[in-house]
């Protein structure tokens, strides 16, 4: 089974530590997953780096004479390489034939190896809830960046071992789901989307922007939406008529968005399905004195205790709001598929929504309410600044795709590769996809972000279309290596011809890999392992231009530097699936 060197180090400056501690009398014990491992600055201080101050206070003794005494304690001969000690630091020199063999043994297992697969929440059941749309517009490019961290990060949860389950809530019901009936209901007269000839999410996004207008010009139609959301409510059957006619244009125009961009779910929830059992619950904890009416006729609930003050749970007339099918939706998810969590995808916009949810989920008695996690992430904005729904300066996701597929068949064009490439449009079209989620990915989550098209679709530098063109090379210089007599079929590998700093920065990286991806994991953070594959595609440049792999000077030479670069592709290939990218073999 694939183990990472840098955690059978750790394991092993863990022992000699503990074995010191025990020595001194000492109770204390030092577990793995306490021991820091760092890269050293420069190659001739190794290639790992474990800093002893942690454990000077335990031990009283300064950092340098701890390290001394924790390299007397390390048995090398079973660790494939050599520690030495540099002042506070225990400095690890790996044996690297040794490792270039087990790197090379994994790889050619491909995917029943263990690249790729830390196995760290193997049996752990996570359902992953992502999305969220409102069906009365198109998904826009909020929701793209939603999308690819709900995709992304149950793929790493999945091959952690995690059985992973990707749902979505449509939003089906509500005020803003009747303003965009109500614009049709005055305006539409019987026009369709195919009559409109537009996309179906795109032609009830219309009747949003209009509303809206409505609005500027009557307010008193604002009343008149909550008339129809009470209408809906009572079983209306012209309105529910309505309401199911357009929602079904809504979710037919999106889930062609969802194909289009690789992403889908494994169940989708109604909001119009889940509403009432939340007002069942509700009614429930009113009974039990968990929550109370206020004088107005509203439940409520103190959360002060929590710090998060009085929360409205259905509106003085009787009607729910979204805090009231959240709590069905959640309770009805687990009556469903029982999960060990549940990840909520959604804007950090409503990071006091969520931890009012959880806190009321536990008020009213789920244990499982301590497992439910919100993954906030931050708005995403053009260059032009902030987008608005119901002003229609919304960018929606089909347009962008569009715009960045035709910026990428532009490019192909201009380096006339129409020909190379196959088919333009459709490498196009993935170029897109690449550049798009990549960008989206590449910084953390949390943080709020401008994006620029332009720069998306870079060829060169930390960006998708360059994570493409190195794959694509790789596999473009395989298939010549096929081509060649006897050129796949070299003697066996030999792994100490692979010695060279440019080749070991490869193998290390590669190693690296388990570990970046257990880490993002972890973390709920996908920004690594897009990281994780620029670092590959640098080490492997490098490695390509430092060193000749098919005109090498002897064929045992060119076999395992092409035996590295089949593992180099195997990884690469992995990282993309995993961060949204589409994988080209040529370019």
């Amino acid at each position: 089974m694939f183990m990472h060197y840098k955690e059978i180090w750790k394991q092993k400056i863990a022992d000699a530590i503990n074995a010191l501690l025990a020595e001194n009398g000492l109770p204390e014990t030092v577990a793995v997953s306490g021991v820091v491992a760092e890269i050293p600055p420069q190659p001739d201080m190794g290639d790992l780096g474990f800093p002893m101050f942690a454990y000077a206070k335990i031990l009283r003794k300064a950092p340098p004479q701890i390290a001394q005494a924790v390299r007397e304690k390390l048995d090398s001969s079973a660790g494939s390489g050599v520690a030495k000690y540099m002042g506070p630091y225990v400095n690890v020199f790996l044996e690297r034939a040794e490792t270039v063999r087990e790197l090379l043994k994994e790889a050619a297992l491909g995917e029943k190896g263990g690249f790729g697969k830390p196995g760290s929440l193997k049996g752990v059941r996570i359902m992953v809830e992502f999305s969220s749309p409102n069906t009365n517009k198109p998904l826009h490019l909020g929701h793209l960046r939603n999308d690819i961290l709900g995709e992304s990060i149950s793929r790493i949860l999945a091959v952690c071992g995690a059985d992973v389950r990707k749902v979505c809530i449509i939003n089906d019901r509500g005020v803003h789901i009747c303003k965009s009936m109500l614009a049709y209901q005055t305006y539409g007269n019987g026009a369709t989307p195919e009559s409109e000839r537009i996309k179906s999410d795109h032609f009830v996004g219309k009747w949003y922007v209009r509303f809206n207008q409505m609005s500027k010009e009557d307010p008193s139609v604002e009343e008149k939406a909550q008339d129809m959301l009470r209408k809906w409510e009572s079983g209306d059957e012209e309105t529910r008529y309505l309401w199911k006619k357009m929602n079904e244009w809504a979710i037919k125009g999106m889930k062609e968005t969802y194909r289009r961009t690789g992403v889908s779910f494994d169940a989708y929830y109604f909001e119009s399905k889940t509403y009432a059992l939340g007002k069942g619950e509700i009614a429930k904890g009113l009974e039990k004195g968990v929550f109370y009416k206020a004088d107005d006729g509203a439940v409520m609930v103190d959360l002060s205790a929590e710090g998060l003050g009085e929360k409205a749970l259905l509106r003085k007339d009787g009607t729910s709001i979204y805090i009231t099918q959240d709590i069905g939706t959640a309770i009805f998810r687990h009556e469903d598929w029982a999960f060990d969590r549940l990840i909520y995808v959604v804007g950090s916009e409503q990071q006091h929504h969520f931890k009012a949810l959880f806190s009321i989920l536990h008020k009213l008695g789920y244990e499982w309410a301590k497992n439910l996690r919100h993954l906030s992430y931050g708005m995403v904005n053009l260059p032009e600044g902030k987008m608005k729904s119901r002003e229609g300066t919304v960018v929606d996701a089909d347009n962008l795709l569009d715009s960045l597929k035709e910026m990428a068949l532009q490019e192909i064009k201009g380096k006339e590769r129409e020909e190379a490439v196959g088919n333009p449009d459709e490498i196009a079209e993935k170029v897109a996809l690449g550049a798009l989620h990549y960008y989206l990915l590449q910084v953390g989550a949390a943080k709020d972000m401008l994006f620029n098209p332009k720069e998306s679709l870079s060829f060169n530098g930390d960006t998708g279309p360059y994570l493409q063109y190195m794959g694509a090379r790789i596999s473009s210089m395989l298939r010549k290596a096929s081509l060649k007599d006897g050129a796949l079929t070299y003697p066996a590998i030999k792994p100490e011809l692979l010695s060279g700093d440019a080749e070991w920065d490869v193998v290390k990286t590669l190693f690296d890999y388990n570990n970046a991806i257990a880490d993002a994991a972890e973390k709920m953070d996908s920004s690594l392992v897009a990281a994780y594959a620029y670092s590959l595609s640098k080490a492997f440049s490098r490695f390509y231009h430092d060193c000749p792999i098919l005109n090498a000077e002897n064929p045992d030479l060119a076999a395992a530097r092409l035996a590295l670069s089949e593992a180099a592709l195997f990884v690469l290939k992995d990282a993309l699936r995993l961060v949204g990218i589409p994988f080209l073999d040529v370019m």
